[in-house]
């Protein structure tokens, strides 16, 4: 083979993919132009860092003199996690068959699928505002924040995973004449049940997190203590929770790791 015949053939098999190029190079302009109207600029981030070495300087050493405090907070967040969670996830079952349209009619799935949307719409923090308008200060508006986001996130994946199945177990199941109770149970959740655990132990992590940011709009939990210290200027007590915060998340995902493993 001659090195034209080569370097012809070498060109067919990797051809430029102008399209690709171009929305690379549109990303990159509009990038810039981003950055230019939202006055970044140099000076401020280096002043940024100065300001965030200071701030970071003044968090240690970690206070613990506010212990009691500190465990009332993380408390109520774990309460208000795992009770979102288990609220979340037995609303979500229902939720997730009715929208999955390999089991159940279109007028079923189109309302319930428009209810999952709703659920994923708006941020944690956004219902959390709204809760906290409507039923006041506290645990609860936290847990209902939680429950909308729980059912939004675990009834999505349920839905598209049911969708996935192999119908042969669920024919064989209804022609032995079950009802449909016995359907669900015995054709569909064995071949979901491993994936739904870990959506499960996935959203009970994510609750763990999101109690924290629910809190700093007044819904109860750690992140009002955070948000109080913050005001406070008790930075060494900021640093404390933070450190708290990132020991408890580290055991719930251990937690879950081993609940994942359980069920394999």
């Amino acid at each position: 083979m001659t090195s034209a015949a080569a370097a012809s053939l070498r060109a067919r098999a990797f051809p430029p993919n102008w399209g690709v190029r171009l929305a690379w190079l549109a990303l990159l302009v509009y990038s810039v132009f981003a950055v230019s109207q939202l006055d970044f600029t140099w000076d401020r981030f280096v002043t940024g860092l100065d300001n965030g070495a200071r701030f970071i300087g003044r968090m240690f050493p970690p206070s613990v003199d506010k212990l009691d405090l500190l465990a009332r907070g993380l408390l109520e967040s774990l309460q208000i996690a795992f009770l979102a969670s288990a609220l979340g996830i037995v609303l979500s079952l229902p939720i997730g068959l009715l929208a999955a349209r390999n089991l159940m009619p279109v007028w079923v799935t189109w309302p319930t699928r428009l209810l999952i949307a709703l659920c994923r719409s708006f941020h944690q923090v956004i219902v959390a505002i709204l809760f906290v308008k409507a039923v006041g200060f506290g645990a609860l508006a936290g847990i209902a924040a939680l429950v909308v986001a729980s059912i939004g996130f675990i009834g999505k994946l349920f839905a598209e995973a049911i969708e996935e199945i192999s119908l042969k177990q669920v024919e064989a199941v209804r022609a032995t004449g079950a009802p449909f109770m016995n359907v669900i149970t015995y054709g569909v959740l064995p071949q979901v049940l491993a994936r739904f655990i870990g959506f499960a132990t996935y959203q009970l992590d994510s609750n763990l997190r999101n109690s924290t940011m629910v809190g700093i709009v007044g819904a109860g939990g750690i992140g009002g203590t955070l948000f109080s210290a913050f005001q406070r200027f008790d930075y060494d007590f900021v640093c404390t929770i933070l450190i708290a915060i990132i020991a408890v998340i580290m055991v719930s995902e251990v937690f879950s790791q081993w609940i994942r493993k359980s069920f394999q």
